[in-house]
């Protein structure tokens, strides 16, 4: 997807995989998560852009329109836990983050 420098620490870049948009977020101590990057509660693609933290030793990202957090293991709402976005596998080879699916 890109090289792993390319994504600062605490932040999140958006991929176009095929007609997918993936938030791919590396935090300070390098790891790696990606969710869907479409906010199901604006209607936006934005969830790359959001606040990286997170909430009781979870990482989460915070949506720039709502603020809603979405748990970037699993892609569920804090606010709304049957929403769940989709998580996908990423690996770091040879200092490139791939898509696994």
């Amino acid at each position: 997807m890109c090289p792993f420098d390319d994504i600062w620490p605490d932040t999140g870049v958006c991929a176009l995989i095929g007609r997918r948009q993936v938030a791919v977020f590396r935090l300070t101590d390098g790891s790696l998560y990606a969710i869907g990057n479409h906010d199901p509660h604006s209607g936006a693609n934005v969830l790359s852009r959001g606040i990286v933290g997170d909430l009781g030793g979870e990482p989460v990202v915070a949506s720039p329109i709502y603020k809603h957090h979405y748990l970037l293991r699993t892609g569920a709402c804090v606010e709304e836990p049957d929403t769940i976005l989709p998580v996908y596998s990423i690996e770091l080879r040879d200092g490139i983050v791939w898509l696994k699916d």
